[in-house]
């Protein structure tokens, strides 16, 4: 069938905000994804019914099977399956409460908690998706100890898990990043530095990235909560970890901690999964390379590996080890395993079917061409002193819209290299810098990106809830950003523009901290919420 055009139209935002609106206003995230692909559809098949749901149902075959299997979003969903069934199985051996046990009795304190979360962030580099899910399992037991509250856990998950990726180049995003940017220096005749030397130089000019992860520490270090976070906070410190009717963390209901678990039986499989998805990465990646013909490098590598299938190929490899682990020093029935194999899976299918529904509504967006009618927006005879500021907002606006960074990247970087090229040639990196940084920001508050939706399953989050609480902190790291690529670009200078974000960043902080401060609580021994 064929398609209308809207590139030239603001009626390709309706999409996009259909889905965002209602996704805040109903906090119904299926309904509102699902409403915003109907109206997508429509529009595109000029408010032809049939023509609609022809397309919807194509939309939702295409995540399975786009001439040929789609290997990229099953073996994804995939991965969430197995992940689901390690952490049930983890939870049966009892290896999550033992864990709490054990970093209780050294992680004296709340911020001591937040801030290992936060380690653990920036240790596992290799991916957002992994590094998700993977950190959400990991310290959730602590956090709960603790009574931090799963919104807070899926901030500090979410609020390391990207920055940190678009700051490592090697890493699947960073691969990525650094390819698109060698095609762009090269088809503009930049040949004084390489592709991965110019990636290391923008990361202080990334200052969504830079100050976004300063946050995450300052927020962990001083116990920073604003906005809807305050009220999160007081409950979760009241013993309201979470509401059962929004999800209940995998293992948790149905089934009972086992009396002999230990440190390692958590441990052990994470680390072999971690450990397994690393070296999967780069087998892929090489064995691409071969085919090529093209000589091993590890940055090599994670530019041309296969992630979904190295998240499974991890997966697997955990699964098994955590399954002969329990085998060997767990007697446990028939019916337990099944429970725990059943539970684990169930525990995922939320997460799984919101990521369907966001990439059929991403597909969607995509033909209504979206993003380039906001890249239109920006216009070729701007002073060039303001394009940093003007490119973060646009890219920010365009990956909120349509729920990826990555494709953000992909549309915004060679229009940001072309702009440079025919204003300032010497604005190149600050510019690419700022679409990097806009489309995280973006990222981050879109309720339909797929990495925030793994961020709220890492930590047992209500989805809706982790992204109304994330926004203050996102929304004020940009304020933030907009202050430094202003600076930056008026002044040509990356050094003044960074030190200007830092000035705003501190202020922001000063803020925060008054902020918080009229919402502490204390709880005594027994639990009990102590009003001041």
């Amino acid at each position: 069938m064929e398609l209308l055009s809207y590139s030239d139209s603001a009626l390709s935002l309706v999409t996009p905000a259909v889905a965002i609106l209602l996704a805040v206003l109903t906090r119904k995230v299926l309904l509102s994804l699902g409403a915003g692909i109907v109206v997508g559809a429509l529009l595109l098949t000029g408010l032809n019914p049939l023509d609609a749901l022809a397309y919807i149902a194509r939309g939702f075959v295409e995540v399975f099977w786009n001439d040929g299997f789609n290997k990229s979003s099953v073996f994804i969903l995939l991965f969430l399956l197995l992940l689901g069934v390690i952490t049930s199985l983890i939870s049966l051996s009892g290896g999550a409460r033992a864990f709490g046990d054990w970093a209780r009795a050294r992680v004296k304190t709340r911020q001591g908690s937040q801030l290992l979360t936060v380690l653990l962030g920036i240790l596992i580099f290799i991916d957002d998706y992994f590094n998700s899910l993977a950190v959400g399992n990991i310290s959730r037991p602590l956090t709960d100890r603790h009574r931090i509250s799963r919104a807070k856990l899926a901030y500090l998950i979410d609020s390391t898990a990207a920055p940190v990726c678009v700051l490592t180049p090697v890493s699947s995003w960073g691969a990525y990043i650094i390819a698109l940017i060698g095609s762009i220096m090269m088809s503009h005749g930049i040949t004084d530095m390489s592709a991965i030397e110019a990636f290391l130089n923008m990361i202080p000019m990334n200052l969504y990235a830079v100050f976004g992860l300063a946050m995450v520490l300052a927020t962990a270090c001083l116990d920073l909560n604003v906005g809807s976070m305050r009220s999160h906070e007081d409950r979760a410190h009241a013993g309201e970890l979470y509401d059962l009717s929004k999800g209940t963390p995998p293992g948790a209901a149905q089934l009972g901690d086992h009396e002999r678990g230990r440190v390692s039986d958590l441990v052990v499989p994470i680390i072999a999964l971690v450990l397994a998805t690393l070296g999967a990465l780069i087998w892929t990646g090489a064995q691409e390379l071969q085919e090529q013909g093209s000589a091993f490098s590890v940055l090599g590598a994670f530019e041309h590996t296969d992630v979904a299938g190295s998240l499974v190929y991890g997966a697997v490899i955990g699964l098994v080890l955590t399954a002969g682990r329990m085998l060997m020093s767990h007697n446990l029935s028939g019916s337990l395993w099944y429970k725990a194999v059943a539970e684990g899976i169930h525990s995922m299918l939320p997460a799984i079917y919101i990521l369907v529904f966001a990439w059929v509504l991403i597909g969607v967006i995509s033909n209504m061409e979206t993003g380039r009618y906001l890249a239109s927006l920006v216009s070729d005879s701007v002073d060039s002193g303001y394009l940093p500021v003007i490119l973060f907002v646009v890219s920010g606006i365009m990956a909120f819209a349509t729920g990826t960074s990555w494709g953000t990247f992909g549309i915004m970087l060679p229009i940001a290299g072309d702009m440079a090229a025919a204003a300032d040639i010497t604005m190149m990196l600050p510019m690419l810098a700022s679409v990097l940084a806009g489309a995280v920001f973006g990222d981050h508050c879109s309720p339909i990106s797929d990495t925030t939706i793994l961020s709220s399953t890492g930590a047992s989050c209500h989805h809706i809830d982790h992204v109304t609480t994330q926004l203050p902190y996102a929304l004020s790291i940009a304020l933030v950003s907009v202050c430094g690529y202003l600076v930056m670009g008026v002044t040509d200078s990356v050094f003044t523009g960074f030190m200007a974000a830092l000035a705003a960043f501190l202020v922001v902080v000063t803020i925060f901290r008054k902020l918080s401060s009229t919402s502490v609580v204390r709880v005594n021994r027994s639990g009990a919420l102590i009003e001041d």
